[in-house]
């Protein structure tokens, strides 16, 4: 049952790897607490008229990576929010703390393959856009599974329902809002 409009929360973070189902669960977890949906890749987009593939060809990954703090200090509100967080958006130095300051942060987890099934064929990967993308997808999981284990809690997506990682999701959030307290 949703909350009701004056029960104002914290947002709510998913973080993870491109495949994991932030998007997926983070909408089903947003209409269960009745909170809004936020893409951080979807934002971004729409605030630059323009996908993210086109912005990493034109102005470069670095670019990209500026928009997404951006996004992160200033680009969406501040409660009432599931925001699905871009995969390398928490690599930046300081901008998982400054997630974590906003509010509980769940981590979504997934195996190289499942990934790779997921989000194979997709034109929308650019940092996919290679010769051997399932090699690509294990060298970036290797390089960012330290910062995504320090994130916050962590909830494997493999084999599980967008529903089931939802309802898991939902607990997680109701559990750690009741103690959460900004940084």
């Amino acid at each position: 049952m949703p909350l009701e409009r004056s029960q104002l929360q914290t947002n709510l973070y998913l973080v993870g790897f491109m495949g994991t189902g932030k998007s997926a669960v983070g909408r089903t977890v947003a209409q269960r607490l009745g909170y809004q949906f936020i893409d951080s890749d979807q934002a971004i987009e729409e605030s630059q008229g323009r996908r993210i593939k086109e912005i990493f060809e034109s102005d470069g990954e670095a670019a990209f990576r500026k928009m997404e703090k951006f996004f992160v200090e200033e680009g969406h509100p501040n409660q009432d929010c599931v925001v699905s967080c871009g995969g390398g958006l928490i690599v930046q130095p300081g901008i998982l703390d400054k997630i974590q300051s906003k509010g509980p942060v769940v981590c979504l987890l997934a195996a190289p393959q499942t990934i790779f099934d997921r989000v194979n064929g997709s034109k929308k990967r650019p940092l996919l856009n290679v010769e051997s993308p399932l090699v690509k997808i294990e060298e970036l999981l290797k390089e960012r599974e330290p910062i995504y284990r320090k994130a916050g809690t962590e909830v494997l997506t493999d084999g599980r329902s967008i529903a089931d990682v939802a309802a898991h999701v939902i607990r997680i959030y109701k559990s750690e809002t009741k103690s959460w307290q900004p940084k």
